[in-house]
């Protein structure tokens, strides 16, 4: 039953979302071939305030005024990388989805796999210490006989 609830749920939102854009028929530009580079690039920018989402699915003003923005640069005769390069000056290398792998970035891009080798050595030296419990020491003499006398006892 769990199983198909939650195939269920990835189904629907995998087909639910594909088609969700925010770019407004106002915004779009009359030349096709501009209006495809200008969808391609808005794919490729960060909203600022949502975060997790390109300008090219983001509802929020900003994203909007980027878009205009966009097209905007493009119109004036800009290249794509005459774009992407005046945006990140305005705003930072933040408004990049895939920043650049640059003295910047390094935390950003080395942090996830320094913290996965970090947990995964840390799990391994875990493991040998538990299996590298020493033996009980042996039991004296004395003990034994203690131990022999309760067992006898109750048994």
């Amino acid at each position: 039953m769990i199983p198909r609830l939650v195939l269920a749920v990835v189904l629907a939102a995998a087909i639910g979302g594909s088609g969700a854009f925010a770019v407004e028929p106002s915004e779009r530009l009359a030349d096709p071939a501009l209006e495809a580079r200008a969808r391609a690039l808005s794919q490729e920018l960060r909203c600022l305030v949502c975060q997790n989402q390109s300008i090219d699915e983001s509802n929020a003003d900003l994203a909007h005024d980027l878009r205009v923005l966009l097209r905007q640069r493009l119109v004036a005769g800009d290249t794509d990388q005459q774009v992407l390069d005046y945006l990140t000056a305005r705003y930072g290398l933040f408004v990049l989805l895939d920043p650049p792998f640059a003295p910047a970035t390094y935390l950003l891009w080395l942090a996830p796999p320094a913290l996965i080798l970090g947990a995964g050595a840390f799990l391994v030296l875990r493991a040998r210490r538990r299996r590298a419990d020493p033996e009980p020491p042996a039991l004296t003499e004395e003990e034994r006989a203690r131990a022999a006398l309760l067992l006898g006892e109750r048994g």
